[in-house]
């Protein structure tokens, strides 16, 4: 039985949750997420909090109880305070900068590295090696940092390339001098 399933979901205030059959609408300040929710599981709305209840009990259904409720419950949280992701860059000339709402990013390469958030995400770049991606939707803010850090992940010699803010990278000794 999953105990994360169990716990409601509290609606924060400024929050309004539409639960129309299997899908689960919320709106707030910072836009409207949309979650659908398997028939497997039934979603209940009352006195502003969410709660959702198994229908079955086959092994899946024990799986996704946990799956929907965290989906259900970051939709609402992301539309309320959003979710954020850092990425740090170092080495020497690697530097970001916005162009518009192009990432314009220098990793050594013999070309500009651009990326185009999609609707809904904000890029912001301070002091050209710390960049910031916003949104509701916390996949995307995922999956948009985790693009940024691809086009250049951190190399284990020197450290130089793009990280996660407070992300260890574990370093390697090079190899001794020749005698």
């Amino acid at each position: 039985m999953s105990r994360i399933g169990k716990k409601p979901i509290e609606v924060p205030q400024g929050v309004e949750v539409k639960i129309e059959g299997q899908t689960v609408s919320a709106k707030g300040p910072l836009g409207t997420e949309v979650v659908e929710v398997r028939p497997e599981i039934s979603v209940k709305l009352e006195n502003g909090v969410v709660t959702l209840e198994k229908v079955g009990t086959s092994r899946e259904t024990d799986a996704l109880y946990g799956l929907s409720r965290t989906l259900v419950a970051n939709a609402i949280t992301g539309v309320k305070d959003g979710f954020v992701k850092k990425l740090e860059i170092n080495g020497v000339g690697y530097r970001a900068q916005m162009q518009g709402k192009t990432l314009n990013m220098a990793l050594g390469y013999s070309h500009p590295v651009n990326i185009e958030p999609p609707e809904g995400i904000t890029i912001t770049v301070e002091n050209n090696t710390n960049i910031t991606v916003k949104g509701a939707n916390k996949q995307m803010v995922g999956d948009i940092a985790a693009l940024i850090r691809s086009k250049r992940p951190p190399e284990v010699y020197k450290g130089k390339g793009v990280k996660y803010a407070g992300e260890y990278i574990r370093r390697k000794v090079g190899k001794a001098g020749k005698k």
